[in-house]
């Protein structure tokens, strides 16, 4: 799941009257609006792990539409996916 998040960095300058305290404000604000802290509380509280019998039937459906695809694709009555365009 972690691999399927895109990366979001948040960046701010300090001025040059501006306090410390208002850098911070400004990052956190950002980081708020980022959304970041609620995606990883998402990520870490709330995902349910995948059972070995969900995952081993998901292996297995993947494998048999796999043969189903080169069984057609030798038949001819499909065309190869890397020739189509998307």
């Amino acid at each position: 799941m972690l691999a399927t998040l895109m990366p979001i960095n948040v960046e701010v300058e300090k001025h040059n009257n501006e306090s410390s305290a208002n850098v911070i404000r400004r990052f956190t604000k950002r980081v708020q609006a980022s959304s970041i802290i609620n995606r990883m509380r998402r990520i870490r509280y709330f995902t349910r792990t995948k059972s070995e019998n969900v995952k081993k039937a998901g292996r297995l459906k993947k494998l048999e539409k796999k043969a189903e695809y080169e069984r057609l694709f030798k038949l001819g009555k499909i065309q190869d996916r890397s020739s189509r365009k998307r």
